[in-house]
């Protein structure tokens, strides 16, 4: 017996799979909104013109409201969380070239850098936002253990970034989510390097059952809050990743105006 297979619809279903990581955080909210008591009217920030943040579904617990987080006016002055990335058996080496994005929330990246602004004024076109090269600089200490070093041609390069806009906040202009993809001794003619996809778990704001859902490995609470900010690499997640080189390199191309990247948007 066969049937006929609608190019239509494999486009279509193929579309929503490269969306699923990009639209994840708006879908929680959606999905959350009916459930959602607002616990105040709205957060006062530090606009041209002063406005108020309508009652949204947090990302990273849908069952309390985004007000609850303080985002802005950073910089803050609390201290910084070191990253945390646990030992993984396919850490790479030092001489391999290697194409790395690291992103999470924004609750997650304050407690990393305390003293960065994730402000996005309107209409502005900077690349990258002042927290992606020292996100950036972070994940690269952790991974080979060393600093930055300017003699080596390429040992770190911002390439792109991606920004979670929080769309429901419109006409304010915000992010909740973000991440950084930098090189490292990629040649600038490779456009397909290997990649390691890093995500920053936000621990505090739901207990730990985000982290213990997609891990492999348990996760206790007591061990990170107010401690550290865990980080794990695609290879030790439970979620396969398989399109994460194209993602990224196509995000990359893109930027470098290579190829179209609608597909991801």
């Amino acid at each position: 017996m066969s049937c006929d297979i609608d190019p239509a619809v494999v486009a279509a279903d193929t579309a929503a799979w490269n969306n699923a990581r990009f639209a994840r955080h708006t879908m929680i909210r959606f999905a959350a909104r009916k459930a959602l008591k607002p616990k105040c009217a709205g957060v006062l920030f530090n606009f041209p013109h002063t406005m108020t943040l309508p009652d949204i579904p947090c990302l990273t617990n849908p069952t309390h409201s985004f007000n609850l987080h303080c985002f802005y006016p950073p910089p803050s002055d609390q201290p910084a969380l070191p990253l945390y990335i646990p030992p993984c058996p396919h850490a790479p080496s030092s001489e391999q070239p290697l194409r790395i994005q690291i992103e999470g929330p924004l609750l997650a990246l304050q407690k990393l850098l305390p003293g960065v602004s994730w402000h996005i004024p309107h209409d502005s076109p900077e690349f990258p936002l002042p927290g992606g090269p020292e996100l950036a600089k972070l994940a690269f200490q952790k991974i080979y253990h060393r600093d930055i070093r300017p003699d080596i041609a390429g040992d770190m390069v911002v390439r792109d970034e991606y920004k979670g806009w929080l769309v429901e906040a419109r006409p304010i202009v915000m992010i909740d989510y973000y991440g950084v993809t930098f090189d490292h001794l990629v040649p600038t003619d490779d456009t397909d390097p290997e990649v390691l996809q890093i995500n920053i778990v936000e621990i505090e704001d739901d207990g730990g059952v985000y982290a213990n859902k997609y891990n492999p490995f348990d996760i206790d609470p007591a061990e990170y809050i107010g401690k550290k900010v865990l980080a794990v690499p695609r290879c030790c997640q439970k979620r396969k990743g398989t399109t994460d080189r194209q993602r990224i390199n196509d995000a990359v191309n893109a930027r470098d105006g290579r190829v179209d990247d609608t597909i991801y948007k």
